[in-house]
């Protein structure tokens, strides 16, 4: 089964309104139709100007950085994910370093926010990933293992099916550090045989497993010629245009 591959960018908070839409025309008009698919992921404020911008061409999808776990409510400053089904969003991305760091967020809450993302028919982008200490440890695969576990591990194969895993090493995020190439494709291998042990082969080939962790148009070739690598879930560099079409050529 060949898979999707995939090249997001968590542009994060950075871009005020106007830079936002000249970072997206300017996406827009470089990119070449390809089967890869790009997907951008502003904060709020954009979604529905990047969707208008975005919408005639075939390959781009639009994310959101996050989502509230409840279908509506008393929760001031949230955003649920029916409104975000409203502006068009495709992907919503859960689970990441920073708000597991900053907002003391854990598997039990990202879970429910994969099942209210789920229902209203967008696709999570699920992060997961070791700390330098836990890697130093040689405990990688044992945290990483409990994070798909916990958040993952209650859904249906069908629903299963639906899910982006980004492996992100927290270590090498905004940090300049990579994770080796070999590094990577040992993960993401590990990540595919817990898929494969607790759903089935056919779920776990069809999984698009992507790696975040300081990616560039330097490393992007041989970190996605890895066999388990679809592609990149993409920070700083998401913010160039140039350097992240490099990254989606690097295909």
């Amino acid at each position: 089964m060949k898979r999707k591959q995939i090249v997001a960018g968590n542009w994060k908070m950075n871009k005020d309104y106007e830079a936002g839409r000249d970072l997206t025309k300017a996406i827009v008009n470089a990119l070449k139709p390809s089967d890869t698919l790009v997907i951008l992921g502003p904060p709020y404020i954009h979604l529905m100007n990047v969707n208008r911008i975005i919408k005639d061409v075939s390959n781009l999808e639009l994310a959101a950085q996050n989502c509230h776990e409840a279908v509506s409510g008393a929760y001031t400053g949230e955003v649920s994910a029916g409104m975000l089904k409203s502006c068009d969003v495709g992907y919503v991305i859960l689970g990441h370093s920073e708000r597991r760091a900053y907002f003391n967020e854990t598997d039990e809450l990202i879970a429910k926010k994969i099942d209210v993302v789920l229902e209203h028919g967008m696709h999570p982008i699920y992060c997961c990933g070791e700390p330098l200490e836990v890697r130093e440890d040689g405990k990688q695969n044992e945290l990483v293992g409990e994070q798909i576990e916990q958040a993952l591990f209650h859904l249906s194969a069908e629903d299963m099916a639906k899910v982006v895993i980004a492996y992100e090493p927290v270590w090498a995020i905004g940090t300049g550090k990579t994770a080796s190439p070999e590094q990577a494709q040992e993960m993401h291998a590990y990540i595919r045989s817990l898929i494969e042990k607790q759903y089935s082969a056919e779920v776990a080939q069809g999984l698009s497993i992507l790696y975040g962790g300081s990616v560039k148009p330097k490393n992007a070739g041989e970190i996605f010629s890895q066999e388990d690598v679809d592609g990149g879930l993409i920070g700083g560099a998401s913010l160039k245009a140039d350097d992240f079409i490099a990254i989606v050529n690097s295909f």
